[in-house]
Order: C-alpha cells, then sequence, then structure tokens
C-alpha cells in the first residue's frame, strides 16, 4: 500500500498544474494515453547530404516506471515482489533527401539496487520484469539493460512510407506497448499506403522481434524449449512473451519464422471506420480480423459509437501432439488439443462527450484453442482487456464497463485523466490450465504537470474463485493480488 499512498499523495500535490489538455504535448512530440508517441515536429526536406544530418531532430524522453505487486495467495511462484526502471530514449532523425531518411532510436532502463529483487528472483516478477532483461541479468548478475530498439531507413513518395530496418509497426496484431521503459519492436520491411482516398493500407514482413524484456532480436513466435520448469533460463533466450504458446517450441517449428501481414483501413462510408487485417506464420497458424465501428451522433456533442471485432485463427501446423493450450501443460476440457483453430467475437459500446467516455464490452473466445499473440496486439483489447489480463483463453467470456474522464476539458483540473475499468472474466471451469474466475478493478490517474512532464498511477485489483477444482480434485491456483504502478515521463 505504500506506493499507492505515494502515487495519490503526487496525484493531489500537481492536481492544480495548468497544462492545457490530459495528452501531454510537447513542441516536438505528443505523448497519447496509450503511450504511442506522435511526433508533431519533423525534419524538414534538404538537398545536399551533409545537411541530412546538421537538419535532422532530436528526441529526448527520460522516464521512470515503478511497479509493485500483491499476491493474496503467495507460493513458490507468486511472491510479493517490486521492480523499478530508470532511464528513458533518444532518438534521432536525419533531414530527408530526395525522400530518403535514417531513424535511430537508443533506449535504456537502469535498475536501483535499493527497489529491485535479489537476482536469484529475478522469475518471479511479474509485469516489472519489462524493467530489465532476465535472461542477462541472469546470464551476468547484473541489472540495467541499454539497446538500440529502433534504427532503420526510411523512403518517402507521395503519401507512402516504406521503411527496413528495427522499427515500431502497429496493427491489431502487433503493437509497440511502450507502457515500460523501452518499446516492443520488428526487424521488418514495413509500406504504409495513404494514396487512395479515405483509405490506410499497411504491409509488413517481420523477420525477428524484439521484446520489451530484451537486449537482443529473436524469432517472433518459437519458445527455446520442451522443458519449460528446469530451464528456465534458456527459454527467457527466445520469445518469452506472456502470451507466448509454450507447445510452438524451437524444436517443434524452428527459429527462423516469419510474420507478414496486411491491414486496409477504409473510411469512405460516413462515420464509419472499417477495417480488415491479415497475419501469417508460414506453417504455423495465420489470423484474420475484422473491425467496425460506427459514429452515432446523438443531442448535443454526445456521441454513441458501436463497434464489433471479428478475429479467426487459422491452424496450418497440422500437429499431431497438443498445442491447443498456451501453457504446454495440460489439454484437459479442449475438444481437439492437437489444433490451433479458434474465433473470437468482441463487442463494445461507446458513449462519448469531449471528455467524457463510457465503454461497454463483451467478448466471447470458442470452445477452441487459445489465441497465439506473443506480438503485444492483444485480440480483447480496446474491448474487454483490463490491466494486465489476457482473456483470449479458450471458452472465456468478459464484460467489461470502462469509465474515464478528462477534466481539463471544462476547466476543472487542467491536465488531469482519472479513467477505470470494471471486468467480469468467466474463464473455463473445465479446462485445469486456465485461470479460475476473477474480476478486475483498474483505475489510473493521470497529470501533466508541465508541459513537458507527467506523472501517472495505474492500479490493478484482482479477486479470484478460490473454490474451482481441476480434474484431479485439487484448487485453480488463487490468481488474486493487487498491482500498484507508478510512472514519470519528461519530454525534451
Amino acid at each position: 500500500m505504500k506506493l499507492f499512498n505515494i502515487g495519490v499523495a503526487v496525484i493531489v500535490a500537481i492536481g492544480m498544474a495548468t497544462t492545457a489538455n490530459a495528452t501531454l504535448k510537447s513542441d516536438k512530440v505528443t505523448l497519447k494515453n496509450n503511450r504511442i508517441v506522435k511526433y508533431n515536429k519533423l525534419p524538414e526536406s534538404v538537398n545536399v547530404l551533409s545537411e541530412a544530418f546538421l537538419e535532422g531532430v532530436f528526441y529526448g524522453r527520460l522516464r521512470t516506471n515503478m511497479l509493485m505487486y500483491d499476491w493474496r495467495d503467495n507460493s513458490a511462484t507468486k511472491v510479493d515482489h517490486r521492480a523499478m526502471g530508470i532511464g528513458g530514449s533518444f532518438i534521432y532523425k536525419t533531414a530527408p533527401l530526395s525522400g530518403i531518411s535514417v531513424t535511430a532510436g537508443l533506449y535504456t532502463s537502469q535498475n536501483p539496487t535499493w527497489f529491485n529483487e535479489d537476482v536469484a528472483d529475478v522469475g518471479i516478477i511479474k509485469a516489472g520484469k519489462d524493467t530489465f532483461c532476465r535472461y542477462d541479468t541472469d546470464s551476468t548478475g547484473n541489472y540495467g539493460m541499454t539497446v538500440l530498439a529502433q534504427a532503420y531507413l526510411q523512403y518517402d513518395i507521395g503519401k507512402t512510407s516504406f521503411i527496413g530496418g528495427r522499427q515500431l509497426f502497429e496493427s491489431v496484431f502487433t503493437k509497440s506497448n511502450d507502457t515500460k521503459m523501452i518499446p516492443n519492436t520488428f526487424d521488418a520491411i514495413t509500406a504504409t499506403i495513404k494514396d487512395i482516398e479515405k483509405t490506410t493500407i499497411k504491409l509488413a514482413y517481420i523477420d525477428k522481434q524484439k521484446l520489451r524484456d530484451h537486449t537482443a532480436s529473436h524469432d517472433i513466435i518459437a519458445y527455446k524449449k520442451d522443458d519449460i520448469t528446469t530451464d528456465v533460463h534458456e527459454n527467457w533466450s527466445e520469445n518469452d512473451d506472456s502470451g507466448i504458446n509454450k507447445n510452438l517450441t524451437v524444436a517443434k517449428i524452428g527459429d527462423n519464422n516469419s510474420l507478414s501481414i496486411i491491414s486496409i483501413s477504409n473510411k469512405s462510408i460516413k462515420n464509419l471506420k472499417a477495417d480488415i487485417s491479415y497475419a501469417y506464420v508460414p506453417d504455423v497458424l495465420s489470423n484474420l480480423a475484422l473491425e467496425a465501428h460506427y459514429t452515432i451522433p446523438a443531442s448535443g456533442d454526445w456521441k454513441v459509437v458501436p463497434g464489433v471485432r471479428y478475429m479467426q485463427q487459422f491452424d496450418h501446423l497440422n500437429s499431431s501432439t497438443s498445442v491447443a493450450n498456451l501453457s504446454a501443460k495440460s489439454t484437459v476440457g479442449y475438444k481437439d488439443p492437437n489444433s490451433l483453430d479458434t474465433n473470437l467475437l468482441a463487442l463494445r459500446v461507446d458513449v462519448k462527450n469531449k471528455g467524457f467516455l463510457a465503454r461497454f464490452g463483451y467478448s466471447q473466445i470458442a470452445d477452441e484453442a487459445d489465441f497465439v499473440t506473443p506480438w503485444r496486439g492483444f485480440p480483447t483489447g480496446g474491448f474487454t482487456r483490463a490491466l494486465a489480463q489476457y482473456n483470449w483463453r479458450a471458452n472465456t467470456k468478459v464484460y467489461m464497463l470502462r469509465v474515464g474522464y478528462e477534466f481539463g476539458e471544462n476547466g476543472l483540473v487542467p491536465g488531469f485523466t482519472i479513467m477505470s475499468r470494471y471486468a467480469i472474466q468467466d474463464f473455463d471451469d473445465k479446462k485445469d490450465e486456465i485461470q479460475a474466475d476473477s474480476n478486475v478493478l483498474q483505475i489510473e490517474m493521470q497529470q501533466n504537470i508541465t508541459k513537458n512532464l507527467e506523472a501517472k498511477v495505474r492500479l490493478g485489483f484482482v479477486s479470484a474463485d478460490n473454490s474451482i477444482l481441476k480434474s484431479d480434485n485439487t484448487y485453480k491456483s488463487d490468481v488474486s493480488y493487487n498491482e500498484y504502478r507508478f510512472e514519470l515521463n519528461y519530454l525534451f
């Protein structure tokens, strides 16, 4: 509770700040609430190579993330813990010469010894693990990481951009997910095409991924080893994302997989935004996503926006062994444990009025396989996903209410935003390796202190059912916990 008290005290102390709105906006960049950076100032085109470097623009960001976990039921794998990262990013963009430019981004996250856990305990750290590299820390005994997370060549022609190299790529399947110290990035060739009126086309061929807590690129989907209990260190070297399918090991699918994505977004029909996206990992799986949101103007500034997302995961593995369950421990309750086929239906209704947003969301996963999405693009994101929750397991239904308000819209508390989610997660009781039903309360408070500085407190309270029996007559693990996060961002 100490971090909670500190966070609230900070928010109250800075509550009378004078920033105009809740989104942090400097002269160079805007830091959105989802932590995506939008560039407000880009280098102007030049005609001489030497000027390309002299006229480039530097973007700086200092940040800190502090996290604490308080489990209700402590065990060998659920131990109260804390983690903290202090660092930032330094990004440089050259000025375009004949449409060609270069971007490089150096990121660092350093971990104070007075706040972090012992090196021997890195395996029990939950979301805070993204402030350091578990594989490196376990190998060397030292915390902290510094990495070139962005390094790419860009060519712009008309309204089309081609990018090659290590980069961010936002889609329904892939996200930078930059909520900690270092974003999730991809070694890829991508194109963003906006030459067709009211249409955006995004293409990507992704060769490697670099998760937030890694210092080196790794396969985009392969887990390291079949032994998931005694060889933990080596398993941290490949794709060890929380949403990874641990059946898809290097031994099974190799370590040279690729991910191809095509995404088309269209706004030709008034008030309607429609998207179709397709992702493909050869000989493993593919995923089709259809999404639409329609804005209905109501009285005054009120708007009602219903939305729908449908996703279909296709199996291309044709496995003769179990793959349906992400945890690779048990397939009790799965109708076809050897298949990755599954689908998702998610619905939501937004009610908006200037700084106010209320969202009613529902999602349902088919009673087939779990979704495989280790690229930080969460299938239920934007509909029913609450803080740190993975609610895309087979036969899961989730109901969520989200309410948020930007107090600066009416001049009440300039620069202050508060948002809360409450989710009821109905998991499948008959599947041993799917977690117990739970209710989740999430609260976020964000305050712009100055034009370049913001503070953010995120709180998560999970209450799980601890009375659900598994097939062996033992109880499902009690995953109840309280989570406290405090974040500072300074742009320069």
